[in-house]
Formats: C-alpha cells, sequence, structure tokens
C-alpha cells in the first residue's frame, strides 16, 4: 500500500489534529528488555537525514518505522530498540525535526519530519537552547526524544508568540506556558 501523506497542517481542525496524534500506534518499546546491544550503523545528521552505513536511506516508510523504535537514556544516548536487541544510533542534533506548526484553539501543535504529529503541553514541552546568536527551540517528542524547530517553524512559532502576547515572547499550549527566550 502506498504512503498518502496527510493533509497539510493549516487545514486541519484541533480535533482532526488529536485524532491523528491518538491513531499513531507506536512499537511498546517501553515494555521490551533485550539483553543483546551494539551498533546499528545508523546515523541522524543534523538536518534530520537518515544514514544507514554511510548511505542516505531514501525510503520514508523506513525512516518512520525506525523513528518508532527510538528512545534517549538519560546520558543522551540514542537507541533502537526492538524486543531482541538495543542499537545505538548516532544523532547529530536532535532525532526529529519540527518543520511546521499551528495554532488551534489555544494548542500547538507541530509536524515532524516523519509526518508525525505532536501536540506540544506538559507531556511534549518546548525547550530553548542556543544563544542569541543561535537560538535553537526543541519540542520533547517522546522516549527522551526531541525535534528541533527548523528555521521557518522557529518563525511561525515566534509570530504566535508576538500575536498572543506582544514582546513577551511566551506561548501557551494545553495549559503549557513556554517562554521562547533564554
Amino acid at each position: 500500500m502506498p504512503y498518502e501523506p496527510p493533509p497539510e497542517l493549516a487545514s486541519l481542525t484541533l480535533a482532526q489534529i488529536a485524532e491523528q496524534v491518538a491513531q499513531r500506534k507506536l512499537p511498546p518499546v517501553e515494555g521490551w528488555a533485550p539483553q543483546k546491544t551494539g551498533e546499528s550503523d545508523m546515523r541522524v545528521a543534523a538536518d534530520g537525514t537518515w544514514y544507514h552505513e554511510g548511505g542516505v536511506i531514501r525510503r520514508p516508510a523506513m525512516v518512520r518505522a525506525f523513528s518508532g523504535l527510538l528512545t534517549r537514556d538519560a546520558d543522551g544516548q540514542h537507541w533502537l530498540v526492538s524486543p531482541f536487541e538495543k542499537l545505538r544510533i548516532e544523532v547529530e542534533d536532535a532525532a526529529f525535526i519540527a518543520v511546521d506548526c499551528v495554532r488551534r484553539g489555544g494548542d500547538l501543535a507541530f509536524r515532524l519530519n516523519t509526518d508525525e504529529l505532536v501536540i506540544a503541553g506538559p507531556d511534549n514541552r518546548l525547550r530553548v537552547a542556543g544563544d542569541a546568536d543561535t537560538p535553537a527551540i526543541y519540542l520533547h517528542v517522546r522516549r527522551g526524544c526531541e525535534a528541533r524547530l527548523n528555521r521557518s517553524t522557529y518563525a511561525q512559532l515566534a509570530e504566535i508568540a508576538l500575536e498572543t502576547n506582544g514582546d513577551d515572547w511566551i506561548v501557551g499550549s494545553q495549559g503549557a506556558m513556554f517562554h521562547l527566550h533564554s
């Protein structure tokens, strides 16, 4: 069955976004306890491109499948986890890239480079890093993994902040408030 990309984020209502988030079926990685560990020979570049043994993974379905197996431990190491093994994966910056953002009903929804939707809130917090010359905002996705907002998504979020709170650079979503400056 060929993959059909989801509709543009801007055309979705908050209910439709929430439905897509709820429909995402992720493997139960948290319940797996593989005994074997090793190297995956995989890497996620800072621009979100996935590599295996030095070559680009060109099939979006494979990237989506692998991304559903990702975890990040307390030391910041990323892992691909299956019931049988846990393989180290190099992640240069963040495991995902947030490529679009909209405000719906007072909440913030983000589309990731894997076409997954995430609604910011207490469980999916925004985190500011970097400095004034190179600002960076990250969104918690799941299992310790984050998405870095790309430049256009950062600009979308800044516009939302200015529209809603003026020069305070604050946004809210699902009852959580986030400062967009360090």
